[in-house]
């Protein structure tokens, strides 16, 4: 793999290997973008196929999270780590404390929080060596575990998708297929079934299924079955690329809004569910809650306020809607195209402040 051909396609920052032998730590961070501010993305530990595959993951996850943030409308930039390893088995002490010292040494440039892999736990242990780090126990005064954070951002995105789809943001009486039922979506059920949805739900953990079907009188299906039931929105919440040539043979929904990463299979995905008048709201925007009430815990965490900002997501995934009908373009692409001119709009005015010979003098 041709290391900076990879980052200069994309235009990454920096990408860091890190290694302690003692404590087996194998991890990388990637930096895509600090142009809105320092890069915060969560570290994510998994075993790897090669640590080429590690790369791409961590350069991919890295470039996710910079659109994430900018469309949230977060000054941050976007990063990620991946550490290689079984994180059922591979975990100690000393990796996270080495993790964590070689966060401290990148003073402020990337800001971590847990991911696949890793927990709050792992997170305070980082702590012990850097204050670079979100996610933290709530005993530190952080916002704990950010899944009801990401369900209420869901929630709200998927009111806005409906109103796109059907005139109206009521969710009373439409049938939603929660494909998945973890920590996240089944927050997600509770607001759905409050509102008067019809809940069909799935997923390989059969306990998860009992528990939503037990406390929200939701259906259960078969995982096969989930992609091709009768329903108006379908809620991807567990694996990607879950919209795929296979799936949209057999969908029926009119709206695909759910909290999983990577939806789409191929960005051509996304062009077909603007073919066949599917509206989507794009994964990225929909599922920045966790990450708006991380990054509160900046600021010093206050619920309420995060909870407010996470309740804007509504108006995003609107915009992106909006801009999706009026430019005859995929919704994936209008997401991208807010990101982008974001992005571009700070540091266009950031190269002129730099070049104001005024600027210069005051800095004196």
């Amino acid at each position: 793999m041709e290391l900076f051909a990879a980052m200069e396609r994309d235009d990454y920052e920096e990408l860091l290997f890190c290694q302690d032998k003692a404590s087996g730590l194998k991890a990388i961070i990637a930096i895509h973008d600090t142009t809105l501010g320092p890069a915060l993305g969560g570290t994510r530990m998994w075993t790897y196929a090669s640590e080429e595959a590690a790369v791409v993951d961590a350069l991919r996850l890295a470039k996710g999270m910079t659109y994430k943030n900018a469309v949230a409308g977060l000054n941050l930039g976007g990063g990620k780590t991946v550490i290689i390893g079984d994180p059922k088995k591979d975990k100690n002490e000393a990796m996270f404390r080495a993790f964590g010292r070689y966060i401290q040494g990148l003073n402020g440039r990337y800001i971590t929080a847990e991911d696949v892999g890793t927990t709050e736990a792992d997170m305070d242990i980082i702590h012990q060596e850097t204050d670079f780090v979100t996610g933290i126990s709530a005993t530190y005064g952080s916002s704990g575990n950010p899944s009801p954070a990401t369900a209420f951002g869901v929630y709200q995105g998927m009111k806005a998708a409906a109103k796109a789809a059907f005139g109206s943001d009521s969710l009373a009486g439409k049938t939603v297929a929660v494909q998945g039922v973890g920590n996240v979506s089944f927050t997600l059920c509770k607001y759905l079934h409050e509102e008067g949805a019809e809940l069909i739900v799935t997923d390989i953990n059969k306990e998860a299924v009992a528990r939503a079907v037990d406390a929200y009188g939701a259906k259960a299906v078969d995982p096969a079955d989930i992609l091709g039931v009768k329903c108006d929105i379908y809620a991807p919440c567990a694996l990607g690329a879950t919209i795929n040539d296979e799936s949209l043979k057999v969908l029926q929904a009119k709206v695909v809004a759910g909290a999983a990463n990577n939806q789409l299979k191929e960005p051509r995905h996304g062009d077909a569910l603007h073919e066949m008048g599917i509206v989507y709201a794009p994964d990225y925007v929909i599922n920045a809650g966790g990450v708006i009430n991380i990054a509160d815990e900046l600021n010093g965490y206050n619920k309420e306020r995060a909870f407010k900002q996470i309740g804007k997501i509504y108006g995003s995934i609107t915009r992106v809607l909006e801009i999706s009908r009026t430019s005859s373009i995929p919704a994936y692409v209008a997401a991208d195209r807010l990101a982008e001119e974001r992005i571009a709009l700070l540091r266009n005015s950031r190269s002129t402040f730099l070049r104001n010979p005024h600027h210069a003098i005051s800095r004196r």
